[in-house]
């Protein structure tokens, strides 16, 4: 199946020629200079995932994400050019599912994409559940007293791996390889940010969470049924 990626990118050179090079990897690319444009072409194309480079004129990319997130659970990868700097935390905190660093490598992004699109699902049961939540795999819902909660379709596969092992813990490189795929090997900052944007949503205090718990030193693990 070919992927549908929407570029936004306004160095002109480097849109082009990661829009060749991923072609070559079997997606089709369509581009967008900047965050207004981008915007505005989703409202009548449909695309699979959005490449977004942070450093956009006008809006910029963080504004985008955050407008993206507002829109549904479309997801995203960040461009930036460090992957040791604040814009990497900021990116994840607006909702971006993953990031990639430049100078980038299609065949490298593409195992990116390919990992963040996989739809086989977590646990083969359809019905889990983690404290007062209950999850359904069957279309990716969460809810509370039947109250529906929205989460990114990362924020779900995270919950819903935590939520399968019924009380034991999941170590950060389990659900790394996981959900990103066996090919990530960067650091635990992007799970972990994601795990707290996932106790914002999901824990009536995240600040003392009851539901998803953390392990020092080891993972998370997610509190069973009451």
């Amino acid at each position: 199946m070919t992927v549908r990626v929407l570029l936004v990118e306004d160095d002109a050179l480097i849109s082009e020629a990661l829009s060749l090079s991923l072609a070559d990897q079997g997606c089709t690319v369509m581009q967008a200079a900047c965050g207004e444009d981008a915007l505005a072409m989703l409202e009548s194309v449909r695309v699979d995932v959005v490449l977004l480079d942070l450093m956009l004129p006008g809006m910029d990319g963080l504004a985008v994400c955050k407008e993206l997130r507002e829109r549904g659970d479309l997801p995203v990868i960040v461009i930036t050019a460090r992957a040791d700097s604040q814009d990497v935390i900021a990116g994840l905190e607006a909702g971006a599912d993953d990031y990639v660093t430049k100078p980038l490598v299609a065949g490298e992004l593409a195992a990116r994409i390919r990992a963040l699109l996989r739809r086989a699902a977590p646990v083969r049961r359809c019905c889990l559940q983690v404290g007062d939540l209950l999850l359904s795999t069957h279309d990716d819902t969460v809810s509370r007293g039947g109250v529906p909660i929205r989460l990114t379709r990362t924020e779900f596969r995270l919950l819903a791996e935590l939520a399968a092992a019924e009380g034991e813990v999941v170590t950060r490189e389990q659900l790394l390889h996981r959900i990103w795929g066996r090919d990530y090997f960067g650091g635990t900052r992007l799970l972990d940010v994601h795990i707290r944007r996932l106790r914002r949503k999901v824990e009536p205090n995240p600040d003392c969470p009851r539901l998803v718990l953390t392990v020092r030193g080891i993972g998370y693990r997610a509190e069973p049924r009451p």
